[in-house]
């Protein structure tokens, strides 16, 4: 579905958006504003993560031993 909006852009960020789709490497300037929010997006799902991380506090294990835990639930993940 897609839903249609109607905004109000500052002229330099109307001429950037001009200047990536006359690039072409974008069609319109709705793929860039959905590109910039898709990336927006994944960059807020990243920062939780990150802050839950932070907050689940530091491991005794080695980085070798974390490398070798890794590899170890990679190899299960592939078993279904």
């Amino acid at each position: 579905m897609v839903t249609r909006q109607s905004i109000s852009l500052t002229r330099p960020n109307d001429e950037w958006l001009k200047a990536q789709v006359e690039s072409e490497e974008y069609t319109s300037k709705s793929d860039v504003v959905n590109d910039l929010i898709r990336k927006a997006r994944e960059l807020e799902a990243l920062r939780e993560k990150l802050v839950a991380a932070e907050k689940g506090g530091f491991s005794d294990k080695s980085p070798a031993q974390i490398r070798d835990d890794v590899k170890v639930r990679s190899r299960h993940a592939g078993k279904v």
